[in-house]
């Protein structure tokens, strides 16, 4: 089942949001983290998949600041809105809607764990691109259980921030990015090298992207791979 919801934050904010919901009608949650093109067709297929797993999953839309409903395909023109967009975005009243898009997931009736009355039930988050960048954030400034990154840009900005990961995170660098340059590549392996939380996992020859059907860069053996490892924690985190 696939539907439109509303999202509120701490500040007594209401935005938007995709939920895909697996078909038992039941299950543990995750937070998908948007591109810098808005909730399309790439971020639904994503949740949808999520679901078909056995999660519960939520897109908020974190675009809605500037613009309600965005959805860009990776066209030209689009990708210059896309960029246009993103320079308007502010990452730091991201995570607070991000915060309460994990806060209004264990509130569904359609989570585990939702309905036990002071319990904390168990939400994952994942994110590409932007989205990456902001799972990191999520990690290490909001309550998430765990998290997954993919090709996230600018992380190496806020690796000061790596102490506060409280849950299992991980990284997917894709080794030929041009978002994330071999010596940003360096610092996010070196990082996760001496946290017992955090996992990095590179792909050779992979460029950014490399995980979205349709583009250009997509390769499906990394995705395959980055797939199945970012299932077995969430299995181990949320359902174990």
């Amino acid at each position: 089942m696939n539907i439109n919801t509303s999202i509120s934050n701490a500040d007594g904010e209401n935005f938007g949001g995709y939920l895909a919901v697996p078909e038992s009608g039941l299950g543990p949650g995750i937070v998908v983290l948007q591109e810098i093109f808005g909730i399309n067709d790439f971020l639904k297929t994503t949740a949808d998949a999520i679901a078909n797993h056995g999660y519960v999953a939520l897109v908020p839309d974190l675009f809605w600041r500037i613009e309600e409903g965005i959805s860009l395909s990776y066209s030209d023109e689009d990708m210059a809105r896309a960029f246009e967009l993103y320079g308007l975005f502010d990452p730091e009243r991201a995570v607070v809607d991000i915060q309460g898009a994990l806060d209004t997931m264990r509130s569904l009736p359609q989570h585990e764990g939702a309905t036990q009355e002071g319990s904390h039930s168990k939400v994952g988050c994942v994110g590409f691109c932007l989205g990456g960048l902001l799972a990191w954030l999520t990690a290490t400034r909001t309550d998430v259980d765990c998290s997954v990154s993919y090709y996230g840009v600018g992380i190496e900005n806020f690796l000061s921030e790596a102490s506060q990961v409280a849950g299992p995170a991980i990284l997917h660098i894709a080794e030929e990015d041009g978002f994330v340059p071999p010596e940003a590549q360096q610092q996010l392996t070196a990082m996760a090298t001496e946290h017992d939380l955090v996992t990095a996992y590179t792909y050779p020859g992979c460029d950014h992207a490399f995980a979205t059907p349709g583009r250009d860069s997509y390769n499906a053996d990394a995705t395959k791979i980055s797939v199945e490892r970012s299932l077995a924690m969430f299995e181990k985190v949320l359902k174990g």
